[in-house]
């Protein structure tokens, strides 16, 4: 009989981050969590002074320290144009 590989049912979380390319003055970082079949579970987002990855990083230490970044920042363009940055994170200790 065959064995099946284990399904990973663990939620997984993102970190995004974003360019404010449009001026919209609303820079953020949000935290999307995922069921394992890609479904959004929720999502919360905070402030930053900066755009792009490094402003999140040092935010993200600050707002949610126990919040750790498990992946490297991976680069993307929306269809309207927008540099954005996802990244894999974990709950961890502060």
């Amino acid at each position: 009989m065959e064995t099946e590989e284990p399904v990973d049912r663990a939620p997984r979380m993102t970190l995004t981050c974003y360019n404010d390319t449009h001026g919209y003055g609303w820079k953020h970082v949000d935290l999307f969590v995922h069921d394992a079949a890609g479904r959004e579970l929720g999502w919360v987002h905070w402030g930053v002074s900066q755009d792009g990855p490094a402003a999140a990083d040092e935010e993200t230490a600050r707002v949610e320290p126990a919040l750790r970044r498990t992946s490297a920042w991976r680069h993307g363009v929306s269809a309207g144009g927008v540099d954005y940055w996802e990244a894999d994170a974990q709950w961890g200790t502060a």
